[in-house]
This record gives structure tokens, sequence and C-alpha cells, in this order.
């Protein structure tokens, strides 16, 4: 199964089995087609993000919870599943040890994807990076965020973070 697709039907999962449309499939490639997503989605979406991990590098905890919903549910390949409290706790332990960790976002990989009547669904790679021993430790893995448009504005429902 092509990742894109996989990653459509775990998104589809995670937002309570709401159907995702489907791009129709090439008949001279076998591929399913990518349309762009509606004109300034891509740009709210890529802000969103900026603003999230623009909170995170500065570990405002207050800030970065913001951008999530209540009801979060937060999938991790090495961790397993975390609620709103348990990540709100994670990002509190993590912002509190003496080496800071920062995030950047992949050049290049970011793709949204609407999702009707719902939001959006962000998939990207980003890299995060902290000193150790004296030299930079860094990891690049792959993440979907499943985006909510409410009252509050874009907020992050659900997260898809895997490649540990």
């Amino acid at each position: 199964m092509d990742i894109r697709v996989g990653l459509l039907v775990l998104a589809t999962l995670a937002v309570g089995g709401r159907a995702v449309a489907r791009a129709p499939i090439s008949e001279a490639t076998g591929e399913r087609a990518h349309s762009s997503p509606p004109p300034g989605l891509q740009d709210e979406i890529a802000a969103a993000d900026s603003a999230l991990f623009a909170a995170f590098n500065q570990r405002d905890l207050p800030k970065v919870m913001s951008f999530f919903t209540r009801d979060l549910e937060f999938y991790q390949d090495n961790e397993g599943v975390a609620n709103y409290a348990q990540t709100k706790r994670d990002f509190g332990q993590m912002f509190g040890q003496a080496v800071p960790i920062r995030r950047g976002l992949v050049p290049g990989s970011l793709e949204v994807f609407p999702i009707k009547n719902y939001g959006a669904m962000e998939v990207g790679r980003h890299r995060f990076c902290h000193v150790e021993a004296g030299k930079e430790d860094c990891g690049t893995f792959s993440f979907v965020h499943i985006w909510r448009r409410t009252d509050r504005g874009w907020q992050i429902a659900r997260v898809i973070s895997y490649g540990h």
C-alpha cells in the first residue's frame, strides 16, 4: 500500500471513521492523483504549524497546549497513545529539562489535505535537535496532524507520529 494512501486510511480512522475524499486513480500510472488544497488552506495550516512549534521551541507550555483539542489523541509508534492530560504532562517534563529540544519542519515535506466538514490533515516530516555531550543530536520523523476548525481557530485533534 502506498504510504500516502495508508496515511489517509489512518487519518480517516483518527477522525472517527468519517470518510475522506479519495483522489481518482490515474489510468496512465495507476496511482492516485493528488489535488491541491482549497486556496488558502495550505497557508493557514502552515501558519498554524509554525505558530505551534514557535511556542514549542520557546517552551511555552500554555501556548503549545492551546493548539490541541481537549479530546486529543496522540499516537506515537514508540510510546503508544496519550490523551490531552498525558500530552501536557509529557511536554511539561520535556520543557523542564536543562537541555532544550528544537523542532524544525523539513523543507518541502508539508502536504495539506482538506477533510470535508471537519478541517484538514497535515502530513510531513520534522526534525528535532538537542545538544548532547557537546554535539548536536538530531532525528527526523514523520507525522500526521488532524486539524479541526473550532471557534478558537485551528486546533489539533489527532496526532500520528512515527518513524522513531
